[in-house]
């Protein structure tokens, strides 16, 4: 249904560090740069290779929380998303778990962003966590 989304945060380069970091498990990374008034926009892709998430300068001051869900391959992705996560310092919400109350097969893990965003890696599928 979406085909990309703009996220506006305080600070593009330091966001963008974070997102290529800790979501590097599941083939994040920067694919394009524009000028911006501000600074630049910066669009990142996974493994398909489109920029499908924004990141954008902030219009102003007020930031409302937003959720991301970012799609990975497998319970090991959303495990080492976990862990990177961890590596940097970041906090984490929720950590990786099945959640049987959206749907069997559904593993998460939810940390909070540098702007104070819940985002999350999650794989809908039904095979056993990797021990």
């Amino acid at each position: 249904m979406l085909d990309h989304l703009f996220l506006q945060v305080a600070d593009v380069e330091a966001s963008l560090a974070f997102y290529e970091r800790v979501f590097a498990p599941i083939g994040m990374r920067e694919v394009l740069r524009f000028p911006h008034p501000d600074g630049f926009e910066v669009g990142l892709a996974g493994p398909e290779g489109r920029p499908a998430f924004w990141l954008s300068p902030a219009a102003g001051p007020e930031t409302r929380e937003v959720h991301l869900a970012f799609t990975a391959a497998d319970r090991h992705a959303v495990d080492a998303v976990h862990e990177a996560a961890l590596a940097a310092g970041i906090e984490v919400l929720h950590a990786p778990r099945e959640w049987p109350d959206y749907h069997p097969g559904y593993y998460g893990v939810f940390l909070r962003d540098l702007d104070g965003h819940n985002v999350e890696a999650v794989h809908h599928g039904s095979e056993p966590a990797a021990g």
